[in-house]
């Protein structure tokens, strides 16, 4: 297993975020331990990873080949970073469960039961995961023409990525640059302030763009992708200089569209139903 190329997914049990990679030789997911303790025990982060301790001291004590067979994965955490993570396959958070007294055990055996039955029948059958997709931004009162526009963006942006891997591009944190090199150019933001002009914390910034927006995106983004199939940069630097003139193509285009609309289409708009709190002001009200 290539650890090293993992994408980190993220489901919810009963809104607890659970990690987990998928093992495609396998055919088999692999689980935050401590996202697991967390749900099971309805403990924060600090508090599931002491009991993690505590309990791969009384495991080993016992004699349980559970500790031994855990694999430390990269996985992404909150801030973004991807950090080493204890984690279990299906059958082996099976045997965590066992050992951890909680009324969710039952609930959240079937739960994992099913997420994985899910994820063989979409290896199987790809078009399964496109139509969770679309049936996902329905529910949450997405337009038809926006979901086609945000499929064909995740289409195109692979594209992009394969062309970026053979013009010697193989970092996460490269692949980070280049993108902020195209949002930079279109919209004067990096990705990271474009998520904070919208209000947003870990949500994903596509999802919370406009129709405009997402279709700007894409431009530069497929500009940027013509424009390196063409002229075949190599390294860091080089590639850089060709996502500024892909993002720049689609500045142009946005420059138009405000100009005959006399409105900026970058807007502080995003698709959430709620507000963020800041932790003092719940204090506060209390």
């Amino acid at each position: 297993m290539n650890k090293e190329k993992l994408e980190t997914i993220s489901n919810l049990f009963e809104g607890k975020e659970i990690r987990s990679v998928w093992n495609s030789e396998k055919g088999d997911y692999y689980y935050s331990v401590v996202d697991v303790i967390s749900a099971l025990t309805d403990n924060n982060y600090d508090k599931s990873r002491n009991y993690w301790k505590w309990l791969k001291g009384k495991l080993n004590d016992e004699g349980s080949q559970l500790v031994s067979i855990t694999n430390q994965l990269k996985m992404k955490a909150k801030d973004g970073k991807n950090y080493l993570t204890d984690t279990l396959d299906t059958k082996g958070i099976f045997r965590l469960i066992e050992s951890i007294p909680s009324k969710h055990a039952e609930p959240f055996k079937l739960w994992l039961a099913n997420l994985g039955s899910e994820r063989i029948d979409e290896v199987f059958d790809p078009e399964i995961a496109i139509k969770k997709a679309i049936n996902y931004y329905r529910k949450r009162g997405y337009s038809e023409s926006w979901i086609e526009a945000r499929l064909k963006g995740i289409l195109n942006r692979n594209k992009l990525t394969d062309i970026w891997q053979e013009g010697g591009i193989s970092k996460d944190y490269e692949y980070g640059i280049l993108t902020n090199e195209i949002y930079k150019e279109w919209s004067g933001m990096k990705a990271s302030e474009y998520k904070e002009f919208k209000g947003l914390h870990k949500e994903s910034l596509r999802d919370n763009m406009s129709d405009i927006e997402v279709v700007l995106t894409d431009l530069g983004e497929i500009a940027t992708r013509e424009l390196a199939k063409e002229h075949k940069p190599f390294g860091l630097e080089q590639n850089k200089e060709i996502a500024k003139r892909g993002g720049k193509i689609a500045k142009i285009t946005k420059d138009s569209l405000e100009k005959e609309l006399g409105r900026n289409v970058v807007t502080k708009n995003n698709n959430l139903n709620y507000k963020y709190i800041e932790d003092n002001k719940k204090i506060e009200n209390k």
